[in-house]
């Protein structure tokens, strides 16, 4: 009866089959980590590359899962979609009760304000002829029916021209008789020179 060599030159048959049973249980655990860290990045990973990624670094032995469970996504793919939906169902509830929120800092806005009163980020633009806030999807103003997209001219404003010699401001030609007084236009005077 020749006693058979087993792993690591082992000659006990007990000993050396406990080797091998913890070997094996090795195996299979190594396999099943595998196999769990591919599953648990399906789940939380949407990106197909980074699955993949995932999968391989587990091959490392043990190593690759524990790095896996350190830098993996905290929530499941589906807890992101549901949280997702709620968040869109609740904001659609406060919309029909006319709650608004500045996009900027969240701070609670009416519906026709065109700036924020906490962070004074312009919200809406002002309607060119009536002054009205609009949406910015808007073509037409429903307040005053003007297109949105116009924008009105505004009236030429007078230029100046010192006269060197005196010092006083003249009109210069073609300003329809009006000169800037204190930052407001007012008639010229006919006949003489306009006051300064």
């Amino acid at each position: 009866m020749l006693l058979q060599a087993g792993i690591f030159g082992i000659k006990n048959n007990g000993i050396a089959l406990a080797v091998e049973l913890v070997i094996l249980f090795l195996v299979v655990i190594y396999l099943a980590l595998v196999y769990w860290t591919y599953a648990d990045a399906r789940r939380r990973i949407a990106d197909p590359m980074l699955i993949g990624c995932a999968t391989v670094a587990s091959l490392f032995p043990f190593v690759g899962t524990i790095v896996y469970m350190i830098i993996r996504p905290p929530e499941y793919l589906d807890d992101v979609r549901e949280r997702e939906l709620e968040m869109q169902a609740a904001e659609a509830r406060l919309a029909e009760l006319g709650y608004h929120l500045c996009p900027h800092c969240d701070y609670e806005v009416e519906r026709d304000f065109l700036r924020c009163p906490n962070c004074m980020r312009k919200l809406k633009d002002p309607c060119q002829n009536c002054g009205k806030p609009l949406d910015p999807m808007w073509k037409v103003c429903p307040y005053c029916e003007a297109e949105v997209g116009q924008i009105q001219a505004a009236p030429r404003r007078a230029r100046r021209r010192r006269d060197g010699a005196t010092g006083v401001e003249q009109p210069v030609a073609g300003s329809a008789g009006l000169v800037e007084r204190g930052g407001f236009e007012a008639p010229a005077e006919r006949g003489g020179p306009a006051a300064p």
